[in-house]
């Protein structure tokens, strides 16, 4: 079987894309690209937000960038560059899946 009949585009995962983006981020763990020390997004250290044109989250251990988000007016952009993974709870909430 050729693999690309299996292939979808992004806009399949659109229901898991909502649910993931829908959670305290900051009680997300997140693995550093740079020293590999692991801990919660909420732990990291934050500079130029509020008073920057963005914000930059750096690893609490090596200073490494993992995160950068820019706002405008009318968008966000999220740079996660030095991220190796990060990873949430699942939401246990029975309207998980599609189901009711």
């Amino acid at each position: 079987m050729d693999e690309s009949a299996l292939r979808l585009d992004g806009n399949a995962c659109a229901g898991l894309l909502c649910e993931i983006f829908t959670h305290d981020m900051t009680a997300a763990r997140a693995a550093c690209g740079g020293c590999g020390a692991v801990g919660p997004i909420g732990e990291q250290h934050l500079y130029g937000y509020p008073d920057g044109p963005g914000a930059v989250l750096r690893c609490h251990r090596c200073e490494s960038v993992l995160l950068v988000i820019t706002t405008t007016e009318t968008r966000h952009r999220l740079g996660a560059q030095g991220m190796a993974w990060i990873d949430m709870q699942v939401d246990p909430s029975p309207q998980r899946g599609g189901g009711s």
